[in-house]
Parts: C-alpha cells; sequence; structure tokens
C-alpha cells in the first residue's frame, strides 16, 4: 500500500483525534498568550500638546543655554510569563506493517514587546516662553477686544450725545421762535396800542382845534351879528322923531320880516312903550330905514330873518 492510502484509511491514525485536540488546545493557549501577555501592560497614549501661532516668535536675542535634561527612569517592560508548555507527547510507535506520517507541530512563537522609544519632552525654558507668548497673545487679543468695546460703547455715548444735543437744539430754536413770535406779536400789538392812542390823540386835537374852530366861528359870528344889529339899530334911532317929554325911559319891541338884501317885509309891535306916539315913531324910523344893513356872508341870513328890535326912549 501507498502512504496515502494508509493516510485516509480510518485505522492508519488510531490517536489523531487527541492529536488534534491538543494541537487546538496549543493554538487557543497562544492566542491568549498574545491578547493578554502583550495589551495588558501597555499604557494609555499621553496627550498632544498643540500650539496655534498667529505670529512667528521673536527671534531670541541671547542664546538659551540648554540645560541638562533629567534623567527618565524609563520602567523597564515586563516579560510575560511564560506558562510551561505541556509535555510534547511522543507519537506511538509505529506498527510495523504501517507508515505513520505525523504532521510537524510548529512551536508557538512568543512575541516580544519591544521597548517604547522614549517622549522627548520640550525644554521647560521653551515651553514657559510658548506659554508667556500664548499668554501674551491672549492678553493682546483680550486687550483689543476691551478697546473695541470701549470704541463701541464710545460712539455709541457721542452718537447719544449728539441726538440729545440735536433735540436740545431743535428744542432751543423753538423756544427762540416761540419767543420771537411772542415779541413780534407783542411788539404789533404795542404799535397797534401806540397808532390807537396816536390816533385817538390826533382826534382828540382834531375835536379841540375843530371846537375851538367852530367856537372862533361862532364868536365871530355872533360878533358879527351883534355888529349888524348894532348897524341897523343906530341906523333906525337916527330915522326916529322921538316925542318931546315921554316920564322915564319907555321901551318899545318890534318883530320885523326881513328879504334878502335888506328890504322890509313886514313890521309888528311886539311889546308897546304904553306911549302911541313914541310906538309910531319908531315904526315909521324902521320903514324909512330901509334897506337894512345885512352881513355880506348870506348864510348869516337866517340870523336877520326874523329880527326883533328893541328901542329905548333914552339910551
Amino acid at each position: 500500500m501507498s502512504a496515502s492510502i494508509l493516510r485516509n484509511s480510518p485505522h492508519s491514525e488510531p490517536k489523531s483525534v487527541l492529536a488534534g485536540a491538543l494541537a487546538v488546545f496549543v493554538h487557543l493557549f497562544f492566542v491568549a498568550l498574545l491578547v493578554f501577555g502583550l495589551n495588558w501592560k501597555d499604557h494609555p497614549p499621553e496627550g498632544m500638546i498643540v500650539d496655534i501661532w498667529t505670529e512667528l516668535p521673536k527671534p531670541i536675542q541671547e542664546p538659551v543655554k540648554s540645560q541638562p535634561l533629567p534623567k527618565q527612569s524609563v520602567p523597564e517592560p515586563v516579560k510575560p510569563k511564560l506558562e510551561p508548555q505541556p509535555p510534547k507527547l511522543e507519537p506511538p510507535k509505529p506498527v510495523p506493517q504501517k507508515t505513520i506520517v505525523e504532521p510537524p507541530v510548529k512551536k508557538p512563537d512568543i512575541a516580544v514587546k519591544q521597548k517604547p522609544e522614549p517622549v522627548k519632552e520640550p525644554l521647560p525654558d521653551l515651553q514657559e516662553q510658548k506659554k508667556k507668548e500664548q499668554e501674551k497673545v491672549k492678553e493682546q487679543e483680550r486687550v483689543k477686544e476691551l478697546e473695541k468695546q470701549k470704541e463701541l460703547e464710545k460712539k455709541k455715548e457721542f452718537e447719544k450725545k449728539q441726538e440729545l444735543e440735536k433735540q436740545k437744539e431743535l428744542e432751543t430754536q423753538k423756544e427762540l421762535e416761540k419767543q420771537k413770535a411772542l415779541q413780534r406779536q407783542k411788539e404789533k400789538e404795542q404799535a397797534a396800542q401806540r397808532q390807537r392812542e396816536q390816533e385817538a390823540k390826533a382826534q382828540r386835537e382834531a375835536e379841540v382845534k375843530r371846537a375851538a374852530q367852530q367856537a372862533a366861528a361862532r364868536n365871530q359870528i355872533t360878533n358879527e351879528i351883534s355888529k349888524y344889529k348894532a348897524l341897523i339899530l343906530a341906523k333906525i334911532r337916527s330915522r326916529i322923531v322921538m316925542p318931546p317929554d315921554l316920564p322915564g325911559n319907555p321901551v318899545v319891541e318890534f318883530s320885523v320880516t326881513l328879504l334878502p338884501g335888506g328890504d322890509i317885509l313886514d313890521v309888528r309891535l311886539s311889546r308897546s312903550s304904553g306911549y302911541a306916539a313914541f310906538d309910531s315913531a319908531v315904526e315909521r324910523a324902521i320903514f324909512l330905514s330901509k334897506p337894512l344893513p345885512l352881513p355880506p356872508d348870506p348864510a348869516l341870513f337866517n340870523e336877520f330873518r326874523n329880527l326883533n328890535i328893541t328901542v329905548h326912549y333914552r339910551e
């Protein structure tokens, strides 16, 4: 028989089940060793610090003296404890009639954890300088924000002040216009009052003047009337033939109606003196005196239309 025929025969490998179980157990042990032996001692990754630069850092004038880095104690990696491997089972002695080919059993490779490289920390001076620069940048930004806020507040206050000033100016202008209007109204009233007073004064003066003129005119008319009445009486007396030896001073009155021009229209005895001779003598003298003298102003003729003439025996 060939080897393949012997391998496929059910009676060729009486202990293959045990070998297979052992191989599965070894593989599971190896996987568990890889998982728990390599990962349970790992440290969590350290956090990273990222610096965001808005401007390039200013060059350092003086070189920073590098200080020796402190010796860091790097923990030695703990070697995983290897559990004792189960004893290798010797393959059974082959039966002389049969040739048994055992599959080679691979030894599990144990991965050795590499030492982690030490993290290079920045120099403390540079780190502090970076922190200071960051704080300085933040302070500058904060100052800029405060300045912006102050500028906005100043701008708002300035605009508010301007609005208040405009309102005050408008109110002041309105008040001035109101005062000017009141002043103009007052001046108009005062001018009207002065004009009324002047007109009243002028009217009073005109009335006084007119009254004076009228009084003067009346005086003139009265004088003129008195003058011409005296002329008429004198003319009539010059025509009387007085009766002699009348006792006392008898008085006779006549009402004479005149025509324009001095002609006599009618003569009537108003009051007798008690002496017929004296009354007749005066009446004849009136008729003989026509035309009687009259003023040249025709407006005064009404004063002489009905004329009362009184004659005394003795003047």
